[in-house]
């Protein structure tokens, strides 16, 4: 495996634990133990794409959910 392969599996390891610091504010457990969260792809250039969902149609944080997931994983250094 090369540097670049193992700083990308490191850095997917570090944007499920900020994943897991967010939740969902109608039940207590955090997005991505919840489910909410199908995939999250890094690229070689450190380029990140999350594949979500939310808890209903008609969820109150639809709006400023997807927000919060994206500003916190892009808080994290290797993250462009």
């Amino acid at each position: 495996m090369s540097e670049q392969t193992i700083d990308i599996e490191k850095l997917g390891e570090q944007i499920v634990r900020v994943l897991k610091t967010i939740y969902d504010p109608e039940i207590p457990v955090d997005i991505y133990e919840l489910g909410l969260i199908y995939d999250v792809f890094v690229n070689e250039d450190c380029e990140v794409k999350i594949l979500m969902t939310l808890t209903s149609p008609n969820c109150p944080v639809a709006e400023s959910l997807p927000q919060e997931v994206n500003e916190k994983v892009k808080s994290l250094d290797q993250v462009k």
